[in-house]
């Protein structure tokens, strides 16, 4: 694993249960990288992302991620991964019963945080870095889907992980939220983490330019150029 590889997969064959769903992946990424994962429904891009945190099992082939080798990796050792991970999901997965600033506050105690000023610094530096520092004390419910999508960013980030990992967080979100998030995850990218997006949001992969990765009839290719694709084929 080269050194500003933080992931890197070597003929890895991706299974969901007994069924084979991508076939000899290889794949690198380096930090501060900014990659597409685009392909129809059921193509395995979440099932690629779900080995990536140890969801799924790597059975066969080689995986390595932030150091983590996915083929040996102890159950004792998954939660250590997993906070060098950020997760941005398209149905936010935010507790309705809860404040903003509770939510956040719940993610990190659970993660070992005990000292309540680290804890309220921390939950002020990731609000005001998606541009939510006057709602944390608003519920979900009172914030528009741009909002909370800008709230589930800021989960993800709060424990300073090496990489992002977005399956379609644009899906739910006007053309324009949507811009404004992009807008986001590229500043992230851009401040030194690897961010991974899946997504059929085809206007912002044509709109933010970026090394795109195709998933189709069980492989995974580098497209070279985003104007070659074919999105229409790829649209459900």
């Amino acid at each position: 694993m080269a050194l500003d590889t933080i992931i890197e997969f070597e003929n890895a064959q991706i299974f969901q249960k007994d069924n084979l769903i991508l076939k000899d992946v290889n794949l690198s990424v380096s930090k501060g990288e900014f990659v597409y994962f685009i392909g129809k429904v059921g193509s395995g891009k979440t099932s690629l992302i779900k080995t990536m945190n140890a969801e799924i099992p790597l059975k066969e082939g080689e995986g390595k991620v932030v150091s983590f080798d996915l083929t040996k990796i102890k159950t004792k050792q998954v939660p250590h991964l997993r906070r060098k991970l950020g997760i941005v999901f398209q149905d936010f997965k935010l507790l309705t019963d809860r404040s903003v600033f509770e939510n956040l506050q719940f993610v990190l105690k659970a993660t070992g945080w005990k000292n309540k000023n680290e804890i309220n610094d921390r939950i002020a530096d990731v609000l005001e870095r998606v541009g939510l520092s006057y709602k944390g004390y608003k519920m979900p419910h009172q914030l528009s889907g741009g909002e909370q999508q800008r709230v589930v960013i800021a989960r993800a980030l709060l424990n300073d992980p090496e990489i992002i990992l977005a399956d379609e967080p644009t899906g739910n979100l006007d053309p324009e939220t949507s811009e404004n998030l992009m807008k986001i995850l590229f500043d992230i990218s851009n401040n030194g983490r690897a961010v991974i997006m899946a997504t059929h949001d085809y206007n912002m992969v044509k709109k933010f330019t970026a090394r795109t990765i195709k998933f189709e009839n069980g492989k995974v290719t580098e497209q070279n150029h985003t104007k070659e694709i074919d999105f229409e084929r790829l649209k459900e």
